[in-house]
């Protein structure tokens, strides 16, 4: 089965992991350069803009030209279908969270009585 191409919807354009850490840089809701992002991720210039490309053609960033910048800023909402999908699953997260925190409270407790027993033994 072919793969969708990156462009068709924001899964697929953020399926690549750079681009996640390019949302990453823009997360702090600022505008940034290309080459701000350049020197932030340590990625060359072409890699970058290919990556903000795609991102912008699924609207998760939007470029505003300033002079001689093309300046990029996240457009969060659009990532929503995103969390919509992996909020469904939340519930396997919690579940297990509940768990571990009962283990680990169920182990504290049984250190202070084990310390408690060898301090009354001393």
């Amino acid at each position: 089965m072919a793969r969708a191409a990156t462009t068709t919807d924001v899964f697929n354009a953020i399926a690549e992991p750079r681009r996640r850490e390019v949302i990453a840089v823009l997360a702090d809701g600022k505008e940034y350069a290309v080459g701000e992002v350049v020197v932030r991720l340590r990625m060359p210039q072409p890699a970058v803009s290919k990556h903000l490309g795609v991102l912008r053609k699924v609207g998760v960033v939007s470029v505003i030209k300033r002079g001689q910048h093309r300046m990029y800023k996240l457009n969060a909402a659009e990532l929503k279908p995103v969390h919509d999908w992996v909020k469904t699953f939340e519930r396997y997260w919690t579940h297990q969270l509940g768990h571990i925190k009962e283990r680990a409270e169920r182990k504290a407790l049984e250190r202070i009585i084990s310390s408690d027993k060898r301090t009354k033994e001393e």
